[in-house]
C-alpha cells in the first residue's frame, strides 16, 4: 500500500519530515547561527520545522478516528512531537506496529 493512500500513511511521512527538519534546524542552523555568525541561518529551516510540527498535530486526529485510539495514546504520539527526536520513536513504537 502507498503511503499516501491511508491518514496514518502520511501521518508517517510527516512526522518523518518533521523530525528531519529538527536534525536540520539543531545541527546545521544553530550551529551556522551562533558558531560561525550567519544570523539568519534558522529561517528558513526553522519556518518549516514549524509548518511541519503543526501538520503534525493536525494529522494526529484523521488518524486516531481511524484506528479508534484512545485519548492517552493519541496524548503520547502528540508528546512525540514535542520531545527531540519523538517522532522517530513513534514511527518505530507505535506507527509500525498498526502496520503489522
Amino acid at each position: 500500500m502507498n503511503l499516501l493512500q491511508s491518514n496514518l500513511g502520511r501521518l508517517q511521512i510527516v512526522a518523518f519530515l518533521e523530525g528531519l527538519s529538527f536534525i536540520l534546524l539543531i545541527g546545521v542552523g544553530m550551529p551556522l547561527k551562533y558558531y560561525f555568525g550567519y544570523e539568519h541561518a534558522t529561517q528558513g529551516v526553522g519556518m518549516i520545522h514549524g509548518l511541519l510540527f503543526i501538520s503534525y498535530v493536525v494529522m494526529i486526529f484523521p488518524v486516531k478516528g481511524d484506528l479508534n485510539w484512545s485519548w492517552s495514546k493519541t496524548f503520547i504520539v502528540f508528546l512525540a512531537s514535542i520531545v527531540p527526536l519523538g517522532t522517530f520513536v513513534a514511527e518505530y513504537k507505535i506507527f509500525r506496529k498498526v502496520k503489522a
